[in-house]
């Protein structure tokens, strides 16, 4: 039983070393240093920035997880427009639509000043983004936009 609890635990902190790496790498202003920006918007003056990951380039050199689907770490930052401030509590969905008519749909998890989730974009070709964001004391609101993946 020790033998397995280890096994599990090791096996733990092997998989999220590239989440502690990721963490790291968020500076002390709360925007990430790594990961491609894909798109900039403001809404209602609230700027939104959403930066993607690549795992499979993240994870160079460690194994894959058995069965893993996601292909890209998608973040969102969102920050007051005139002021700059950080807006980081709140609750944020994301709708992919991929090139095959596939859709994904995430709850957007809270990490390191922004908001995260795993999602697949492994078919080359054009995802329509959608994300509906209720920042702490908003209002709802969204954003649009294409991305290709080549």
């Amino acid at each position: 039983m020790k033998r397995t609890a280890a096994v599990i635990m090791a096996a733990t902190f092997a998989l999220s070393a590239p989440l502690v790496a990721s963490a790291a790498e968020h500076g002390s202003s709360g925007t990430m240093s790594m990961g491609k920006m894909i798109h900039t918007e403001t809404v209602d003056g609230v700027k939104a920035t959403f930066r993607l990951i690549d795992l499979k380039e993240r994870m160079k050199g460690m194994a894959m997880p058995a069965g893993m689907k996601d292909t890209h770490h998608l973040m969102i930052m969102f920050t007051d427009a005139k002021t700059g401030k950080m807006l980081s509590e709140g609750e944020v969905k994301v709708k992919i639509v991929g090139p095959d008519k596939t859709e994904q749909v995430k709850t957007m998890m809270g990490m390191s000043g922004g908001f995260g989730s795993d999602v697949n974009l492994s078919v080359k070709g054009k995802y329509g983004i959608m994300t509906k964001f209720l920042l702490k004391g908003g209002k709802v609101m969204s954003s649009k936009f294409w991305y290709e993946v080549k």
